[in-house]
């Protein structure tokens, strides 16, 4: 089988077509705020369109088919091409000048890491800031559930396309057509982006921070306006309120959004995945919140106020790094490595869980833990009754053995890339705790990490190559791991 390359450029093109008509809406908002560096952000936009247009063209007599392999580099390379064109603005106005640091700082975007590399954010203007927060709202949807809905208009089918971007255990489609879905949960996502938006202006953000904001919160990607991040209105416990409400709903499945936005509330709380995860807030919220109240000394300061007093503060700053960790968004509002040594660890084991599939966040995802779990607890009935059938059941359905294996498949190889990934931070000269948090946190998509890397600190003191590394961990992570290791496997590039 030979590879339909010609398509894959065709597509590439257009993705860049879309990443360079985002671009020029931060353009538009440099100009509107006049911060000196609208004609940069539109020269990128121009040459990534450029580009574009000359991929397509030059491929416009393409076989309109893309079978699995193509849907896979599609991927993959889709990722790296939007990044190395999403650089452009960083590097033509001067914001950051190194290509190394603004790879990281793009990739970081696209993948909803929300890890940055920048010292002043607050120094940088206006169209920058916007540009940046546009890398994590394209990347949340997935730039391929875009153009999902796009491709039908060049005859393409996109069923290929989002087995390779969504190939979690939790592919519920909406609508028999892929379409149609991409379509609705681009809707949804569009109206919480808006709606949070407004919310924010109203609870006493300026408008520029608001959408800012709404657009690194619905993709769970954690980049701030503010050197401070969500800290900065440590004062406006509202602010962070509505925040955590809209990081949940983000790192929730968004066909649930639907079912409940179409009044079929009752399928939301049947979902045992909801449960779960709606759940494990609540335990971990309370945990974290007797720690901080009982055992932490946080004192009152200018950075820390208590409004409401002590126990309201304890409560809104644990709730808020609890979502902000299990979702994958990384805002911060506190130093949660400051508090005690024990919730140090714990808010480390949670880099570990995710938010749901078929959600923004990143991580291993709540499903692919419930099946872990439930198989182990199969696995001592399956010892007493050897001859026995007992399969596992998610959803009062049973679960093909194929999933399970899948899902335990995913869960070793996450496990051992993390180890890996630790391993390399640490002989690029990182300690322990910065090495292995570094790791935690770019393959989870988390953003703040522990040692050098805390939620106050940021990710520049890593050397050059620590950064392209964890730029690669981050890229797995993003797109579940398989997607990007069966690309650089030998098997994947014999014609078979």
């Amino acid at each position: 089988m030979k590879l339909n390359t010609r398509i894959i450029i065709h597509i590439m093109g257009l993705l860049l077509l879309c990443n360079g008509s985002f671009m020029l809406l931060a353009a538009l908002a440099s100009g509107i705020y006049k911060d000196g560096v609208t004609m940069d952000i539109m020269l990128a936009a121009i040459v990534t369109m450029l580009f574009g247009m000359m991929a397509m063209f030059y491929t416009r007599g393409h076989k309109k088919e893309v079978k699995r392999k193509e849907g896979y580099i599609v991927v993959t390379f889709g990722w790296i091409v939007m990044s190395i064109s999403g650089m452009l603005p960083y590097l033509f106005s001067g914001s950051i000048p190194s290509i190394t640091d603004a790879f990281f700082e793009t990739m970081s975007g696209y993948t909803t890491t929300g890890a940055s590399i920048l010292d002043d954010i607050e120094a940088l203007p206006e169209g920058v800031l916007l540009w940046r927060s546009l890398t994590h709202w394209i990347g949340g949807m997935g730039i391929i559930v875009l153009a999902i809905a796009i491709l039908p208009l060049l005859g393409i089918g996109g069923m290929q396309l989002f087995a390779a971007e969504a190939p979690g255990p939790g592919g519920d489609k909406l609508h028999p057509r892929i379409t149609d879905t991409a379509k609705r949960l681009w809707l949804i996502y569009f109206g919480y982006t808006v709606l949070e938006t407004l919310l924010l202006k109203l609870a006493g953000m300026s408008f520029f921070d608001a959408i800012n904001h709404a657009l690194a919160t619905m993709s769970t990607g954690g980049f701030s306006t503010k050197n401070a991040s969500l800290a900065f209105w440590n004062d406006q416990p509202l602010i962070q309120y509505i925040v955590a409400l809209f990081m949940f709903l983000a790192g929730s499945n968004f066909v649930l959004s639907y079912f409940a936005l179409t009044g079929r509330v009752k399928r939301v709380f049947k979902d045992e995945e909801f449960k779960y995860y709606f759940g494990f807030i609540v335990v971990f919220t309370i945990i974290a919140a007797l720690g901080v109240y009982f055992r932490a000394d946080v004192p009152v300061s200018d950075f820390h106020p208590m409004v409401f007093g002590e126990a309201e503060s304890a409560f809104r700053h644990t709730l808020f790094q609890v979502i902000a960790v299990i979702t994958t968004t990384g805002f911060v509002s506190a130093d949660f490595t400051s508090w005690t040594p024990f919730l140090t660890v714990f808010f480390f084991g949670l880099m570990f869980l995710g938010g749901s599939a078929g959600s923004t966040a990143g991580g291993i995802k709540v499903m692919r833990h419930l099946l872990i779990i439930k198989n182990g607890i199969l696995e001592f009935k399956r010892t007493l009754h050897p001859n026995a059938v007992i399969p596992v059941r998610y959803n009062q359905k049973t679960v093909t053995e194929h999933i399970v294996y899948n899902v335990v498949a995913f869960f070793v190889l996450y496990m051992l890339l993390f180890i890996i990934g630790s391993l390399v931070l640490g002989f690029l000269g990182l300690d322990f705790v910065s090495a292995v948090g570094g790791s935690a946190s770019s393959l989870g998509n988390v953003g703040p990490a522990l040692g050098s890397l805390n939620p106050v600190s940021n990710y520049n003191s890593l050397p050059d190559a620590g950064k392209w590394w964890c730029s690669f961990l981050m890229l797995l992570g993003r797109l579940e791991l398989f997607t990007v290791l069966i690309v650089l496997t030998p098997y994947f590039w014999k014609n078979t």
